[in-house]
């Protein structure tokens, strides 16, 4: 890779102490009437979700690249405080086991290049099969991007859990490279019965495994799955809290994304939570829904 390019990249990141939250999408017909106004059309839908929150997840980059005239369009969208943090594609971490792929990095993040100032971190999520034998490989890959490039790393494998020599490997290679360790709790969403088709579906995909609270780098970032019941969540986060505050009291960058099983409530779970939080940095915008005047009104 291009060491000038590399450098050109680097001078984008810079921390800035608060909590970062979101959902994993910022488009959903769902929401339309809900929490975005009823005329929302999907091109307005970034523009509206950036009104509410200050960063989301780019599942969209995991799967297929965006145009450069996309790039613009989101760019275009969101004020100058919002924070993506796009997904590196899976043909990286998935299809070529993050081996040979210098080239084709670069052209990606120079594909981003309009929206660098937008970006908090960007997210490695590795696959099941990605073992701890691997561990020399994702360093590989990690030395390929640039270095203030604020990274968060998800593993799946049992074997990075194992509160042993693999994990203990694994946290202090997050350390010593400043990366962030990913933190999904699922235990929410796998609390609950498999009575409906989106709790069916999502127990099937969401990986079920041990949660292991660690902040390895400034920015933890959590992705936080919830139950169907609202309510019940309040039970089943609590303990997320007193983490979060503790971190921003350390000046700490947490980023935090709300989920539920098919996402249709997902902000409101976002909203219950900081209000339970009652942080001075953590705070959500309007919905943009009840804004707009109501129907009854209108006559």
């Amino acid at each position: 890779m291009c060491f000038d390019t590399i450098n050109t990249l680097n001078r984008y990141w810079i921390s800035h102490f608060m909590l970062y939250i979101g959902c994993p999408q910022w488009s959903s017909a769902h929401w339309k009437g809900r929490f975005f106004t009823r005329d929302c059309q999907p091109k307005h839908m970034l523009s509206q979700y950036s009104q509410i929150f200050n960063s989301v997840e780019g599942n969209t980059s995991f799967y297929a690249d965006p145009s450069p005239e996309t790039i613009l369009k989101w760019q275009n969208s969101v004020p100058s405080h919002f924070q993506f943090t796009f997904k590196i594609p899976r043909r990286f971490s998935h299809d070529m086991a993050l081996r040979n792929c210098q080239s084709d990095l670069l052209e990606w993040l120079k594909l981003f290049e309009p929206l660098f100032e937008n970006i908090g971190q960007i997210m490695l999520q590795l696959p099941k099969s990605c073992s701890p034998d691997y561990l020399d490989t994702i360093r590989d890959f990690s030395r390929l991007l640039p270095h203030n490039l604020p990274i968060g790393i998800e593993v799946r494998h049992l074997g990075f859990f194992d509160k042993a020599d693999n994990e203990t490997k694994f946290n202090q290679f997050l350390i010593a490279q400043n990366h962030n360790r990913i933190m999904m709790d699922t235990r929410p969403l796998f609390s609950e019965p498999p009575l409906t088709e989106a709790i069916i579906d999502a127990q099937k995909k969401k990986p079920k495994v041990p949660l292991h609270v660690i902040s390895t780098a400034q920015a933890p970032i959590i992705r936080y799955v919830g139950c169907s019941d609202l309510q019940a969540n309040k039970q089943l986060y609590r303990p997320w809290l007193n983490k979060i505050r503790h971190w921003l009291d350390e000046g700490k960058t947490p980023y935090l994304f709300f989920h539920t099983a098919d996402n249709y409530d997902a902000p409101l779970l976002a909203k219950q939570f900081i209000a339970d939080l009652a942080h001075p940095a953590a705070t959500l915008g309007e919905f943009p829904a009840d804004l707009e005047p109501s129907q009854t009104n209108l006559f």
